[in-house]
């Protein structure tokens, strides 16, 4: 009976007046209340000595001076232009290649996650894999970011910057690919064992897994777009997880971020129509415990509130005249 109260988070225990969870028949805080308090505080601490800290940060990685950039390649400040939600075939073509390109440095980076590994070695990876085949890694200076790639280690939602962290056996960690190609981006994302991994972290996993795959099946010409989010808040919430309001899914072809949003959670102002030929992420980032985030000072890292794990999965997709087509697999 300890194991499993030890699984369970503080919100789950019963409240004071009510029956308490051993059957004695005594109110929840005259029998178990305080020893609970106390394994509560204990698995608090842990989480807390355990917690992800930033390690030291290299230089950003050149690109030769042939491959074409995006417009903040240099700058590290976007363009306002805005481009349709419908694209046109060129720009799907287009996508297709950037996208199956995407995928393959997601592939060859994962293979070199393992324990001993720095995630500032994984960038390195990703970013020659990348710039190998002619296209420029879509992070490196959005914005101002750092790296070519982001790499979110245990609570780390999402946006982690690759540093001289060396991954542990039993880690949980996310490699977020982006590539601009002919012009265009294709971006996604998948969470990776690091050796011997509990077996909480890996249902966290597969259902997060699963979540991508419940709201890619959401994808229907003319329905809103939040029943996509309802399909895998459903989900999330249905296993106890937390599903992340901060960050969601986004348009993207020619623009990095289009201001089409996709929420992973059922948003009643997500109420656009989706219609054959749009292109957008599905990225839903899900937590084993609380949902809300906060941001580490380099403006970038998010981080849960509570310390515990966070699991998140991506696809690009083109929306078909019958579903989704993935456009970010090998």
């Amino acid at each position: 009976m300890t194991d499993l109260r030890a699984a369970l988070p503080p919100a789950r225990l019963p409240k004071p007046n009510d029956p308490c969870w051993c059957g004695s028949g005594k109110k929840y805080k005259k029998c178990h209340s305080g020893q609970d308090t106390m394994l509560v505080r204990a698995q608090v601490s842990e989480r807390d000595a355990k917690r992800i800290r930033p390690g030291l940060i290299s230089p950003k990685r050149p690109v030769p001076a042939h491959i074409q950039g995006p417009d903040y390649a240099r700058t590290g400040r976007p363009g306002s232009r805005e481009e349709p939600d419908v694209k046109s075939p060129d720009v799907i073509a287009r996508m297709r290649r950037a996208c199956k390109l995407a995928a393959e440095v997601l592939q060859e980076a994962g293979k070199h996650v393992r324990a001993g590994v720095t995630t500032d070695a994984l960038d390195a990876i990703a970013h020659e894999f990348c710039v190998s085949r002619g296209a420029y890694p879509s992070p490196l200076n959005y914005h101002g970011f750092p790296k070519s790639i982001c790499t979110s280690v245990n609570e780390v939602i999402c946006h982690g910057i690759p540093d001289s962290r060396v991954l542990e056996d039993g880690d949980i960690v996310n490699l977020d690919i982006t590539v601009y190609l002919d012009g265009v981006h294709g971006d996604t994302n998948a969470t990776f064992f690091v050796g011997h991994v509990d077996s909480e972290s890996r249902k966290l996993v597969d259902v997060t897994r699963e979540c991508l795959e419940r709201g890619i099946a959401a994808v229907k010409p003319g329905r809103p777009i939040r029943e996509i989010g309802r399909a895998i808040q459903v989900l999330a919430e249905g296993h106890g997880y937390g599903v992340v309001r901060a960050y969601c899914g986004h348009g993207i072809g020619e623009r990095f971020h289009t201001s089409l949003q996709i929420p992973h959670v059922d948003d009643p102002d997500a109420r656009t129509l989706i219609e054959p030929g749009m292109t957008f992420t599905i990225e839903p980032m899900i937590s084993l415990g609380d949902w809300r985030h906060r941001l580490w000072d380099d403006g970038w890292t998010a981080v849960t509130l509570d310390g515990r794990r966070s699991a998140q999965f991506e696809h690009t997709i083109l929306v078909t005249p019958t579903g989704a087509e993935i456009l970010t697999q090998v």
